[in-house]
């Protein structure tokens, strides 16, 4: 299987279709991590090392997949397996996996206060200048208060956040695109003599993600970057539509084009009857409920703020995949699953799985050629 080349003459709009002309594009999620986006005790789950995650790119990369996106994780997250305990820091990953592929896109999740805009700007350019262009940027406002504090950061309050990353990505984009020295005289961010040689590769810059889910978030997102992640697993079919309708809506307003992806997480079997089974081994047989209970104490969700029901609901949906959209079933269910996230608008998704190496073949080789004959996917 081959990836279908965008026909694109405009370098920028290749870059934001990933290359290709796949009307949904499909990622892995979480790969830099141990125990990827998982939180289970199975044996089998995810090791986050560096020999399984070169051999995913590999595999992804070979099957014609879009990209890669790894988690900004610097603290785990405790319980019995330590749940994202070990992880890559995502620039350096995506600069080493981005030299063992030729086509897969890899993205780096970055936090924007906690690196200097000038080291990363130059970190980013060094990874999309191994990868001939295929680096990306997903970029994070803020997150955990534990991971800031072990950083010696104090972590601003919520609409600062975004007010720092706009002048940050601001002062990137300067370095990514000027020739000239120059200074930066922002409210937080101050810089002299700026000098940044080489620019990106091909005279772009790397695609921007963002998953803000605030209005404000939103705001950034759809101001600043070619794409945008929802979180949906608690949507209808409608709901999804309008929400992204209402997203490229406010992009066009501003003169700009943003896609739309959402997070899944993924369990594809034979049969229906063995892919929900496996989902009950992993995420309720086997969860490592005290890690997932440590990640919502984190976000504040407990019983006294959510209710009994809604606490149980997000406790179950946190051991599969933090969240993400269950995606459960047979080929052809999956299919027909990812066929109408796309009648919705999404530009594409970004899975996770209990371990990628074992059941991404699989994925690859049944339910690929049924979305390449919906029309989603393409092959040349």
């Amino acid at each position: 299987m081959s990836t279908a080349i965008h026909s694109a003459t405009d370098p920028m709009e290749r870059r934001r279709a990933l290359g290709t002309s796949h009307k949904l594009k499909i990622g892995m999620f979480g790969a830099n991590c141990s125990s990827g986006r998982a939180v289970t005790k199975v044996p089998e789950r995810w090791t986050g090392n560096w020999d399984d995650c070169v051999r995913l790119a590999e595999i992804a990369d070979d099957a014609g997949l879009d990209f890669l996106l790894p988690v900004g994780r610097w603290k785990g997250y405790g319980g019995e397996t330590d749940y994202q305990g070990a992880t890559f820091e995502t620039i350096s990953w995506a600069a080493g996996l981005l030299a063992k592929t030729k086509r897969i896109n890899v993205f780096g999740t970055v936090h924007a206060p906690l690196f200097h805009p000038i080291i990363a700007a130059k970190q980013m350019m060094t990874a999309d200048q191994i990868g001939h262009g295929r680096f990306g940027l997903n970029v994070v406002c803020g997150w955990n208060e534990g991971e800031f504090e072990m950083f010696g950061v104090t972590q601003r309050e919520h609409e600062s956040r975004y007010a720092y990353a706009q002048e940050w990505l601001d002062a990137i984009k300067r370095m990514w695109s000027e020739d000239e020295t120059f200074d930066f005289d922002g409210q937080y961010i101050k810089l002299r003599q700026v000098e940044a040689r080489p620019k990106p590769y091909g005279g772009t810059r790397p695609v921007i993600m963002n998953a803000g889910a605030s209005p404000t978030g939103q705001a950034f997102a759809v101001r600043n970057c070619d794409a945008l992640f929802l979180s949906t697993a608690k949507d209808t079919f409608d709901d999804t539509a309008e929400h992204v309708r209402r997203v490229k809506a406010q992009a066009r307003q501003q003169g700009r084009e943003i896609d739309v992806y959402t997070v899944g997480a993924m369990s594809c079997r034979a049969t229906m009857q063995d892919a929900e089974a496996y989902y009950r081994h992993c995420t309720v047989d086997h969860a490592d409920w005290s890690a997932v209970d440590n990640i919502m104490r984190i976000k504040n969700q407990t019983r006294e703020t959510l209710g009994d029901q809604e606490f149980e609901r997000l406790r179950h949906h946190t051991a599969h995949g933090l969240s993400g959209l269950p995606i459960i079933g047979d080929p052809d269910s999956v299919a027909r699953d990812l066929a109408q996230l796309s009648a919705a608008g999404l530009a594409g998704i970004a899975m996770s799985v209990t371990n990628y190496n074992e059941e991404l073949p699989f994925f690859c080789d049944e339910v690929l050629p049924r979305l390449e004959r919906m029309g989603l996917r393409e092959t040349i």
